[in-house]
């Protein structure tokens, strides 16, 4: 498979995951009562097999019977899941969760997950039993890799942050007390310029002081870092010595920018393209950028749900877009009468509404099996038709308008279709 290949399907399975990962975050045990289990590929299943039956003997002496009752009922279905494997687990290991969570009116539902082979490898094996699944293990192994610094700075503000493969995490902000050109009356020219000179230079200490406690610590994990404002400002900053030494090597260019709030740091990553060439945002961010020549100037792009998954089904998307913020369900009425088929998307969280034939009007009976996650509706016919799926971070402006002007969805066409 392609490195392009190896992305899209590494990128499906970030996307599955968080799915499981944000139902799991959203279920609580009455007790103490939810089962986790991490398990490295180089631990042999019989072994595990072995730990989850003594831990099964060990709850015998939890004293509450509803929670007594609750771990050993998730522990006895992690061991029937376990019997479907041979020696070891799969590649990267495995995840199970299993536990009775609270299902409203004073019931409770067994719910049994198991995740095989994360992005990154399982380091350890762990048992966790609590009123929380665990998931921050995993989490930080979904997360995007690429890890950059980012300073913007002039004269009266600084902020510092991340960008963590496609998210920007601001974290720290300073203002200055930098006096301006004019000076106050009574004051000398040169007392003053004393002054400002003083106050611009305990700023850029505190500017670095916020850089060094942030960065330093990461230092062996950063691929670089960019500092970004108006000139002479970040010259002097950089030309200063300001940062700590191992800090400064890793500076790796210095930008234009003219804001140096928190928008400034999205400035600095958008003007910082060619720094951040092989970055996941910059690979978001041309394809965005594609979309909209095609849509502006070009009759190449489409988008909404309807529209995209014609196009789709036609073959003639070359690339489907897909913002990563996205949880809608699709909806397939299929009408019985004149054989017609509407489409509706939903929020994950409402229920399935009553529909109409949009054709002839008669009342359409839908079932569980009729609504299913939208992506993975589209990546399906995607993959049937060759078509690459990228999935586009909201952390820039582009992305933020895939997701709130064109509903998440939207495609570059291999050719214009009209439709």
């Amino acid at each position: 498979m392609s490195q392009e290949g190896d992305q899209e399907q590494s990128d499906r399975k970030k996307y599955e995951f968080r799915k499981v990962i944000e139902d799991l975050k959203d279920f609580d045990g009455s007790g103490t009562q939810l089962v986790t289990i991490y398990v490295p590929e180089d631990r042999q299943i019989s072994d595990v097999v072995q730990h989850v039956t003594q831990e099964h003997s060990e709850a015998a002496n939890i004293k509450s019977k509803q929670t007594r009752t609750a771990v050993q009922d998730a522990l006895t279905s992690i061991k029937d899941r376990l019997r479907y494997y041979d020696v070891y687990p799969p590649e990267n290991g495995m995840v199970l969760f299993s536990g009775a969570v609270d299902s409203g009116g004073g019931r409770t539902d067994m719910v049994t997950k198991v995740l095989e082979s994360p992005p990154q490898p399982v380091e350890s094996f762990r048992y966790h039993c609590d009123s929380d699944f665990l998931t921050e293990p995993l989490e930080h192994m979904l997360a995007d890799q690429g890890l950059y610094g980012l300073i913007v700075l002039d004269r009266r503000e600084a902020n510092v942050g991340w960008l963590k493969g496609k998210r920007i995490e601001p974290v720290k902000s300073a203002s200055s007390l930098v006096p301006g050109k004019q000076r106050k009356g009574g004051q000398s020219a040169q007392r003053f310029a004393r002054l400002r000179l003083e106050a611009i230079d305990n700023f850029y200490q505190e500017v670095a002081g916020m850089a060094n406690d942030l960065f330093v610590a990461k230092r062996h994990e950063l691929d670089g870092i960019l500092v970004g404002g108006p000139s002479p400002t970040k010259d002097e900053f950089l030309d200063g010595d300001y940062l700590h030494h191992e800090i400064q090597d890793n500076v790796i260019g210095k930008f234009d920018v003219a804001y140096t709030d928190e928008s400034g740091l999205k400035d600095l990553v958008d003007n910082a393209e060619d720094a951040l060439a092989d970055a996941e945002v910059m690979k978001d961010k041309k394809e965005m950028e594609e979309f909209f020549k095609e849509l502006n100037a070009g009759d190449l792009a489409t988008y909404g749900f309807e529209q995209t998954r014609r196009n789709l089904v036609m073959g003639a998307v070359d690339r489907l877009l897909i913002s990563e913020d996205l949880r809608k369900d699709v909806v397939v009425y299929d009408c019985s009468e004149c054989g017609n088929t509407d489409y509706e998307v939903l929020d994950r969280r409402k229920s399935t509404p009553d529909h109409t034939c949009n054709d002839c009007g008669a009342e359409v009976e839908v079932t569980d099996d009729d609504r299913e996650d939208a992506i993975d509706h589209l990546i399906e016919i995607a993959e049937q038709r060759g078509t690459e799926t990228k999935f586009i971070s909201t952390d820039f402006e582009k992305g933020e308008q895939l997701y709130n002007a064109f509903g998440g969805f939207a495609g570059i066409l291999r050719y214009s279709t009209g439709v």
